[in-house]
């Protein structure tokens, strides 16, 4: 793979379900010329597309890599990891799954923010550094505040391929965004059922407690 192409599937990689407009923006050419190298790599079997309901209106077309296009990366991690959590699935009961994967996502909280003082920190400077944490395990997040609180959104999800099969992983994020900012985030939009993004609510930013 080379050129533009590559850049398309990259990008599908990193950021799964983009559309037309999206994807034309990121890699940097025209829509019109995107949809050349699309309808090329659907014909290849490496990208596929669906409608997706957006708002008011018609839906919105996005495209995502198949299983043949993530092959084309190296990911052999990804393949031993989903052998292991069904080999687990297979041998401990759901409840002890659903634990084992908090008690990660805890850890991981813990040894990210290691040595960062949260304390002091305003509202706003604890949501920027949920956003550069996240960024170092391999997510792309922004937030905005609302009339009632605050909206966390990912742009890219670095569990997405293992989490079509094993939805627990989705557990990690949402843990650790919850566990920095020392209040629950509601998780209100997963793109494993079929929504653009993952989204999650700050609604009470009043009960946020001091580390």
């Amino acid at each position: 793979m080379a050129g533009t192409r590559d850049l398309v599937l990259r990008t599908l990689l990193t950021q799964p379900r983009c559309t037309i407009n999206e994807l034309a923006e990121k890699v940097g050419i025209s829509p019109i010329s995107i949809r050349h190298h699309i309808a090329s790599l659907e014909a290849d079997g490496l990208i596929g597309c669906e409608d997706e309901r957006h708002g008011v209106g018609r839906p919105r077309q996005v495209f995502f890599l198949t299983q043949t296009g993530v092959e084309q990366f190296p990911t052999r991690y990804v393949r031993l990891t989903i052998r292991l959590l069904e080999h687990l699935k297979e041998t401990m009961p759901e409840a002890m799954i659903n634990t084992l994967f908090t008690q990660m996502a805890v850890d991981l909280a813990k040894d990210l923010s290691e040595g960062t003082e949260t304390k002091n920190l305003s509202m706003e400077e604890r949501l920027n550094l949920v956003k550069e944490l996240l960024r170092r395990e391999g997510f792309s997040i922004e937030w905005k505040q609302l009339d009632d609180g605050y909206q966390i959104y990912e742009a890219s999800c670095p569990y997405y391929y293992i989490g079509q099969n094993h939805p627990e992983v989705c557990a990690v994020d949402q843990i650790l965004i919850s566990t920095v900012l020392s209040m629950n985030a509601e998780k209100v939009k997963c793109i494993l059922n079929g929504d653009s993004n993952c989204t999650y609510l700050i609604s009470d930013t009043s009960s946020v407690l001091k580390s």
